[in-house]
């Protein structure tokens, strides 16, 4: 091949390049999208409402959530046990202690064990008459607020935080007090409801050996903030759907006074007016079985002879219950009897089998 071959391929080859990357540069020119176009690429449309049907973005985002259903007695339950707490961590830390709830709302386990801020400690406790497992998080500020508060710290100083170590031998011995004031305080608030109770299982610092339940399954979440003066931190319980699946019909009822679904003012009207019913009290003189044919001949003025005599014991009956054994006996011109013995009341006849 000739020089001047060489240079017109050459030229021909950059020529073609060129062409290339003047139409390939077209393609790449950057576009901004505005507001409308973005709603409508993610499915967030801000006009009326169509047919209510999902994109699939917003079913993503909202596969994330948890549906769940409130249950009233489940706030009662915990407002009694920041009352409770209150007064206990008091006499437990000899310092002034402020609880309050800062939320409570449902979550999936999974997200919740991602959200705990590191380092902690989580106390796993077990529901002995519900068969199943809760969770206690204490924060890393709110255990340095009570190994200082016990260990006799002056006031008016915030607790020494240090990071980078594991946590002592001591300081998880008194987070372990602190976990049994918090159980006893629980299970106290719990009994007006039902008789629960909550023992200490283990005391973790890694959140996945905390799984007391699957990822995807939601729990009830109780963010509680205690402040001791200056010190103070976040304590926070959990409790699993499947661990209140028990007391779930206990919790979804009305609160309607101190006594948790109950009410004393109708209780005390619907005894008093049990009390004044009028109730029919049958002697029962003489059982006897004739035939049916007999019966049909019986005519006004017909005799039918009693087995009871005088002194016999009969039975007294309300309905078809037996209250009472009697003795029969005359006073003056009518019959009587003198109740001897109380027959205790019958159990309820069994239904029969399908």
């Amino acid at each position: 091949m000739s020089g001047s071959e060489e240079e017109d391929l050459a030229a021909a080859w950059g020529a073609a390049v060129e062409g290339e990357g003047a139409g390939a540069a077209a393609p790449q020119a950057t576009r901004v999208l505005n507001q409308a176009e973005i709603d409508s690429l993610l499915g967030f449309d801000s006009g009326p409402a169509g047919d209510g049907s999902l994109s699939g973005i917003e079913r993503i985002i909202s596969s994330g959530l948890v549906a769940y259903e409130r249950l009233p007695m489940l706030e009662i339950v915990f407002d009694r046990l920041v009352r409770l707490m209150t007064t206990t961590l008091r006499n437990f830390t000899s310092d002034n202690v402020e609880i309050s709830i800062d939320a409570m709302a449902s979550q999936r386990f999974g997200d919740y064990l991602n959200s705990i801020p590191l380092p902690a400690m989580l106390a796993v406790f077990r529901a002995e008459q519900w068969d199943n497992y809760g969770l206690i998080v204490v924060d890393s500020p709110l255990i340095y607020s009570v190994v200082d508060v016990l260990l006799g710290g002056r006031r008016g100083t915030a607790a020494m935080r240090i990071e980078g170590r594991p946590y002592t031998t001591i300081e998880r011995t008194l987070v372990e007090r602190l976990i049994g004031v918090v159980l006893g305080d629980l299970k106290a608030a719990f009994e007006p409801l039902c008789e629960v109770d909550f023992r200490f299982d283990r005391l973790e610092v890694n959140p996945r050996f905390a799984a007391i339940s699957r990822l995807s399954n939601a729990a009830v979440v109780s963010r509680m903030r205690i402040e001791m003066e200056d010190r103070g931190g976040r304590l926070e319980v959990l409790l699993p759907y499947a661990t209140l699946e028990p007391v779930r019909e206990l919790l979804l009822q009305q609160f309607m006074g101190e006594r948790f679904g109950r009410d004393s003012i109708w209780e005390t009207h619907l005894a008093e007016e049990l009390r004044q019913t009028e109730v029919s009290l049958d002697v029962v003189l003489d059982r006897q079985t004739v035939p049916l044919s007999q019966v049909l001949d019986l005519k006004v003025g017909d005799r039918i002879l009693l087995a009871s005599s005088p002194g016999a014991p009969v039975s007294l009956r309300c309905g078809d219950v037996a209250l009472f054994q009697a003795q029969l006996g005359r006073r003056e011109n009518r019959l009587a009897v003198r109740i001897e013995t109380a027959r205790p009341l019958p159990p309820p006849p069994a239904e029969d089998a399908a």
